[in-house]
């Protein structure tokens, strides 16, 4: 019998150790919290000795996680100049003649001397494996936009750059997921954007999802599920094969590079067992980078750079935001979650269990744009980056449905039920406690210190262990803020420069954004998760502001 990945409906047994799952993250973050205060106060050698201890730690993953940054960002740039269309052509030939064209010379500097290297280990891992692709022109894509109070002025923007890709147009099919409860001018507009761009590709269509289904709730989820189901019904009277549709999911301000179609098909053919793999491409918020409030930048770049590390290690890495994925697989594992906030990584979690462990997100080094929360003031902007990021810490109630689904589900090994569970448990956990205990909790054995204390070879040594940390953090802030100029889109402006130099001054306020834009929200999510409380979807404020044309694209 197939695991339902739904906390509703349960009994007995399965609702007492659902309920157990959800207290146990918010029980662990406000332990940690609270029990580094008291022991600021009362053990106050024990609390420096354990904070300590925790700078060692986290300085070390720092350094880690900047090298692979680093690492990360490069082969980014690396691919940008990559001809996707032409390697796709070479899969082709390979699968008609069962051989591997390799150059007998590797030519180029070594930007695309190493990314043809990828390619061609690439190749020989796919023959290596005998899983024969299908050929490039069988490829459908399939776009789904929800929609529910996103203008048609935000959405036309994402239209205009897919139908700019090299791929061929009319090889994809655009579904507008249009909520019935949305506005009137938004139902116009978005009829407006059919008609305008129905012969541009193989099909637009708009397909209005009903209110109050059974067993739904006001969620993306049910929104995307509804209509990728009218998705098969369309593919299956055009007799048109599941297993050579790509679905993508985007939100409705979703903007891709110029070869996303074509990079997402090669790494679609390239890929071994492709049915059982979601496809990652590495989200920037760009669009409207330069209309709003230094915090939001730092933080959404902050979002960018931790996607590029994950990037880095396929096996840790999750569904997140927009992503793509085998149409045949999403039927397999019963479409998106109908009755849940966080669709983007459930799909990942739900498709986990569905293949027994057996299922991977490929990432992708190209990008998609979107915009950063914001509203026309600063209080109301910081309010809406502070919803959006407590919608994605609400990413934490999978915890409880996938250690109930381990629970159950045998042939998952015991070793990677214990690694996935953890990796899922831990990075939350650190989300709502890092901020606190690196920008506050972690000062206080040094503020309250008492006359024992101080006396103490560890209140001795304590400055210079934190001097040499303070260093390495700031080499790491450093290359943060250099990369995240060189990601941003350049603003030709009188004041560009100026804006640059802004953007690095708006880093040190890191300790600050982090606590109240990254640790609060998450700390918020799990609080009413283990109090069991219900949070509603929250659509993010999204603006429309017209394109720089002095930008470049990302």
């Amino acid at each position: 019998m197939r695991f339902l990945y739904t906390k509703n409906n349960l009994q007995g047994g399965e609702k007492l150790l659902e309920r157990f799952f959800e207290i146990l993250p918010g029980l662990t973050s406000w332990s940690i919290i609270l029990g580094m205060i008291l022991l600021s106060f009362y053990k106050i050698t024990v609390a420096a000795t354990i904070i300590i201890a925790f700078y060692l730690f986290w300085i070390l993953r720092l350094i880690y996680m900047t090298i692979f940054l680093v690492l990360s960002y490069f082969r980014l740039r690396m691919e940008q100049k990559t001809d996707w269309m032409e390697r796709i052509k070479i899969i082709d030939r390979m699968r008609d003649n069962s051989d591997i064209a390799i150059p007998q010379k590797i030519r180029g500097d070594l930007r695309k001397r190493l990314s043809d290297f990828i390619h061609e280990r690439q190749l020989v891992d796919l023959l290596k494996n005998n899983d024969t692709p299908p050929m490039s022109k069988d490829i459908i894509h399939l776009v789904i936009f929800p929609i529910i109070r996103e203008s048609s002025e935000i959405i036309d923007l994402g239209m205009k750059s897919l139908s700019r890709q090299p791929f061929p147009t009319n090889r994809m099919v655009v579904f507008f997921a249009l909520e019935e409860r949305a506005a009137p001018e938004i139902k116009s507009g978005i009829i407006t954007l059919e008609k305008k761009y129905k012969d541009q590709f193989m099909d637009v269509q708009t397909i209005i999802h009903p209110q109050n289904l059974p067993g739904e709730t006001r969620v993306k989820g049910a929104n995307v599920t509804y209509a990728a189901k009218r998705a098969v019904e369309f593919f299956s009277s055009q007799k048109i094969s599941l297993e050579n549709i790509i679905v993508s999911c985007f939100d409705a301000d979703t903007v891709v590079s110029k070869d996303y179609f074509s990079c997402l098909t090669y790494t679609f053919l390239v890929t071994p067992r492709r049915i059982q793999r979601s496809f990652q491409p590495i989200p920037v918020y760009h669009n409207n980078i330069w209309d709003v409030p230094g915090f939001a930048r730092v933080i959404e770049t902050g979002s960018s750079f931790f996607q590029l590390i994950e990037a880095t290690n396929p096996d840790k890495l999750v569904t997140f935001s927009s992503h793509s994925m085998s149409l045949k697989s999403l039927v397999d594992v019963g479409f998106w979650p109908v009755d849940m906030i966080s669709d983007d990584s459930a799909i990942y979690w739900k498709s986990l269990i569905h293949y027994d462990g057996n299922y991977r997100v490929v990432p992708m080094y190209v990008t998609v744009s979107m915009d950063i929360a914001g509203s026309r003031s600063l209080f109301k902007t910081a309010k809406s980056v502070y919803k959006q990021k407590r919608r994605w810490a609400w990413g934490v109630e999978n915890f409880p449905i996938v250690m109930r689904a381990f629970l159950k589900q045998s042939p998952i090994s015991f070793r990677d039920k214990v690694r996935y569970g953890f990796k899922l448990f831990e990075g939350h956990i650190s989300w709502a406690t890092w901020g606190f205990l690196l920008s506050f909790i972690g000062w206080f054995p040094i503020l309250i210190a008492g006359r024992e204390f101080e006396t103490s070879v560890l209140y001795y040594n304590a400055p210079r262990i934190s001097q040499t940390i303070f260093h390495l953090a700031l080499l790491s802030l450093f290359v943060s803020i250099i990369l995240s100029t060189k990601l941003l889109p350049q603003k030709k402006s009188a004041d560009s420069f100026w804006f640059k130099i802004g953007h690095a001054l708006e880093w040190l306020a890191i300790p600050f954004i982090l606590v109240i834009f990254s640790s609060t929200p998450s700390l918020d999510a799990q609080t009413r998760l283990m109090l069991g409380k219900k949070m509603e979807f929250w659509v993010a404020n999204k603006r429309s502001f017209p394109p720089q044309k002095t930008n470049k694209p990302s």
